[in-house]
């Protein structure tokens, strides 16, 4: 049995864990460079609590809140420059995966100059400044991840950083901040999560220690879909279920990657302008009928863990959680798996995915 397992980020749930441990705060540095964006923070508190815990801790701080949902490469190399104006020692993202993201990123770029045509090519230098993540949604999992995904306007997708260099130092996870998170929202950020425990699990990267792993973040994030999905208040147990889940899930791709459904989606969301989470969503049952095919016994685990019998299961279960889209063109559906099938985690499945196949799934989504 070969296998390798690394996880260095230092994790925090609960409520009020922000500022219920200052001398993790105390030894990050004396000046933070916070990474989030203009209102979600703000108006759930999180950013507050950070503010308290820096000055309670006698560290000083800048904010840098100009990040927009799914961050360009043109800001964080904005962000790494105000970083180097203010002269921080520390980076702290918070928010959903776009902020946690683009804080990574920021503090690869602080610590070495990169330039832009080289970002994404893995040669940096081990340098970088602690960082510190606040999740304040239940989906990416970036709080624990080694992955930093940027829109790449010159390929027209989203393009990741990998490298075990960016993995967050700290991670504090409070549900308390995603208290009044829109219910389209929760959902979506948890399809995503969900996506990520199934696609690790079809990976062939995946191990025996990332499936107990994915299989655990599948359960929880399935146990949710019947609460989130109906109309009354989604309780704060779930949410601390979910944050649970997504956390896993990235503990998952940490070490396996993804595969096709985030290869595909990733068009989905540049051109249509599609929620990630959401057209993950729309792309995991079709790509799980594949993979009732090519591996059967994997595929029986994965529904079991969801609570469906196969892959109609699925597709019905995301019907229940998404509002399903138009068809899309033929023209549409050639130019997104000319791009996708350019993708690097393309490849990374356990079973192959043709250009037919890929075209496929778009087709009879």
């Amino acid at each position: 049995m070969n296998f390798s397992f690394f996880m260095p980020t230092e994790v925090y749930q609960g409520k009020g864990c922000v500022k219920a441990h200052p001398e993790v705060w105390k030894r990050m540095g004396k000046k933070a460079f916070i990474v989030t964006g203009q209102g979600s923070a703000k108006k759930n508190g999180s950013q507050n609590d950070v503010l308290k815990a820096l000055e309670e801790a006698n560290i000083e701080y800048e904010i840098f809140d100009q990040i927009m949902s799914n961050p360009t490469i043109e800001v964080v190399y904005q962000g790494t420059a105000r970083m180097k104006e203010c002269k921080a020692d520390f980076v702290v993202g918070i928010g959903g995966g776009s902020p946690m993201d683009a804080a990574k990123a920021i503090a690869l770029l602080f610590s070495q100059d990169i330039p832009e045509e080289e970002l994404f090519s893995g040669n940096y230098k081990d340098c970088l400044p602690p960082m510190v993540m606040i999740p304040t949604t239940a989906g990416t999992g970036s709080e624990v991840t080694k992955a930093a995904v940027l829109t790449n306007d010159r390929l027209q997708t989203k393009t990741s950083i990998s490298t075990p260099l960016i993995f967050p130092t700290v991670a504090f996870m409070d549900a308390v901040y995603m208290k009044d998170l829109g219910r389209k929202t929760t959902i979506h950020t948890a399809v995503d999560a969900l996506s990520h425990s199934v696609e690790g699990m079809i990976s062939k990267k995946s191990t025996k220690i990332s499936d107990v792993l994915a299989e655990e973040s599948i359960r929880e994030i399935c146990s949710c879909f019947a609460e989130i999905g109906g109309e009354k208040e989604i309780s704060i147990e779930t949410r601390e279920k979910l944050l649970y889940g997504s956390m896993l899930g990235g503990m998952v791709i940490a070490h396996t990657g993804t595969t096709a459904v985030h290869s595909m989606g990733y068009e989905l969301t540049y051109f249509k302008n599609f929620d990630h989470g959401y057209a993950n969503g729309i792309l995991l049952g079709e790509f799980l009928k594949l993979a009732e095919e090519r591996m059967p016994e994997k595929a029986a685990r994965i529904f079991r863990a969801m609570g469906v019998k196969d892959s109609d299961g699925v597709k019905q279960q995301m019907k229940s959680l998404l509002q399903w889209p138009e068809s899309l063109t033929e023209e549409e559906i050639q130019t997104y798996t000319g791009i996708a099938m350019k993708a690097k985690n393309i490849t990374n499945g356990q079973f192959e995915m043709t250009a037919e196949d890929v075209a496929a799934v778009y087709k009879n989504i």
